[in-house]
């Protein structure tokens, strides 16, 4: 784990977190994190570095790349991330009933497609015993 720097380098921000050096231009490019520049090469902060575990944390979750830039840019509304927290919970909440529902869903399919099996297999057993 890289601990106590000022800047991380592009691959050293790609090992940490295996993610691409494409993957980090497009966050920039989103607006996500904010790398200086020294010429050509990107020098991420320790708050780049902050931003991009956020940003991993809520695509694994399911929340939209809109979704993290909105809780993201909550952090520096000045309310000791009072309202990032509420949003954050309130977006949380809602992709766990998301999923819930998903879940509940994909139990009827399933019930629904071994029924099927079960019709399509007495079918098949009907035509053979009368076959013979």
């Amino acid at each position: 784990m890289l601990q106590h720097k000022t800047h991380y380098s592009i691959g050293e921000l790609c090992d940490e977190f295996s993610v691409t050096a494409r993957a980090l231009r497009f966050y920039e490019d989103e607006a996500l994190i904010a790398p200086e520049r020294r010429g050509t090469q990107r020098l991420y902060t320790e708050r780049d570095r902050a931003r991009l575990a956020w940003i991993l944390r809520g695509k694994r979750v399911g929340l939209s790349l809109s979704d993290i830039k909105e809780l993201l840019d909550l952090y520096d509304i000045g309310d000791n991330r009072r309202t990032q927290r509420l949003k954050t919970i309130e977006r949380c909440q809602g992709q766990v009933d998301k999923l819930k529902q998903q879940r509940v869903d994909i139990d009827a399919t399933i019930k629904e497609l071994e029924g099927f099996i079960t019709l399509v297999k007495s079918q098949t057993a009907d035509q053979s015993t009368q076959g013979k």
